[in-house]
């Protein structure tokens, strides 16, 4: 769970090396293992990304030093 700007970017920065990491697995990965070495990325980056996507749809807190 995303629970502040930092950790957003932080999520978005991991997102996106396992991102590049598919990436250079398809092009040398040989098509016999194909699917079963990209199915546990594929449900890390569908889980990354709803994180993202529920953190920037709640309420925006209140900025620091002000009460809520």
């Amino acid at each position: 769970m995303i629970r502040k700007d930092q950790e957003l970017a932080a999520t978005r920065e991991r997102l996106a090396r396992i991102e590049r990491t598919v990436e250079v697995l398809r092009d040398t990965a040989r098509p016999e293992e194909w699917r079963g070495l990209c199915s546990g990325y594929r449900l890390e980056i569908e889980r990354m990304q709803g994180a993202i996507l529920d953190y920037l749809v709640q309420i925006a807190p209140p900025p620091e030093g002000v009460p809520a």
